[in-house]
């Protein structure tokens, strides 16, 4: 296993990198409170590759009637992201990168007087606010070609803390067709599972679409024998349409549900949004 690094970005944002696990933090406040912050960061990201690592093999088995037997803090907040969507195929990887940047956000603001602080897993953050404080978050259209096309701003008196963004063209597999979906909900690691189903429902049934079994692209993948996508082609505006509906309905039913609270859908230049009239109702895209 490769050793944790740590290091300071030139702008002094704090990144940690060990294995897949990439991070990017940043905390607002006193400097001397920053500085403790960030020594609590690093004091804690060293176990938790290892932590994961030693539970693998149950945390790629999909979620059933049972509660996850799992013992260390970051498989166990991946858990509780999962367990409400069981009724369906999710395993806790599904909730790992937002799982991972809650664990770390917690460590980095335990004791410490901090006006606003970040943790970013690749595009999955975990957010803490002070009374009184507001952040502005980016949102992106295309995994595959990431760039700024709106934002999202949270405030301390709403109850998201936590945002993540799946889709085709991502770190993971997905089985359905959204270039992106984003998900604002009360963790990271719950915005995470929710992000992953979402983008999911963003499908439809077209020649112009190739899947191909997860395991024959990734052995260890936890999705087994269950066909992702590979290959997107140019869709109609009808069928784009049709598969951001998809994803509307399953964004509606999680917020209905009391499990995010808003969601922003993307496929080929088409956006749905569903802001249940809180945090991305100050969304803008364009």
């Amino acid at each position: 296993m490769t050793c944790a690094i740590a290091a300071r970005l030139p702008d002094g944002r704090l990144h940690l990198q060990q294995g897949p696990i990439d991070l990017i933090i940043e905390a607002f406040g006193a400097a001397a409170e920053v500085e403790r912050a960030y020594a609590q960061a690093i004091g804690r990201f060293g176990d938790v590759l290892p932590g994961l690592v030693g539970e693998l093999p149950a945390l790629r088995q999909p979620v059933s009637e049972a509660y996850p037997p799992l013992r260390g803090p970051v498989a166990r907040r991946m858990a509780e992201a999962v367990w409400p969507h069981r009724a369906v195929y999710i395993t806790p990887m599904a909730a790992v990168a937002g799982a991972v940047a809650d664990e770390v956000l917690a460590a980095l603001v335990l004791g410490r007087t901090l006006d606003k602080a970040y943790v970013n897993d690749g595009g999955d953050i975990a957010i803490h606010l002070a009374p009184g404080q507001q952040l502005r978050a980016g949102i992106v259209a295309d995994l595959q070609a990431p760039q700024l096309s709106g934002f999202a701003t949270l405030h301390h008196d709403r109850p998201v803390r936590g945002i993540a963004t799946s889709g085709r063209g991502g770190r993971s597999f997905s089985l359905g067709i959204a270039d992106s979906a984003t998900v604002l909900a009360a963790t990271a690691a719950a915005a995470d599972a929710a992000a992953t189903l979402i983008a999911n429902a963003v499908n439809v049934d077209t020649p112009s679409v190739r899947r191909q079994p997860a395991r024959e692209i990734d052995p260890d993948s936890d999705l087994g024998d269950i066909p992702v996508t590979v290959a997107v082609g140019e869709l109609s505006p009808v069928l784009v349409a049709e598969a951001l509906d998809r994803g509307l309905l399953e964004a509606r039913r999680l917020r209905l549900c009391g499990l995010i609270d808003s969601a922003a859908l993307s496929l080929q230049g088409q956006w749905r949004i569903d802001a249940g009239g809180r945090a991305l109702a100050d969304m803008r895209t364009g």
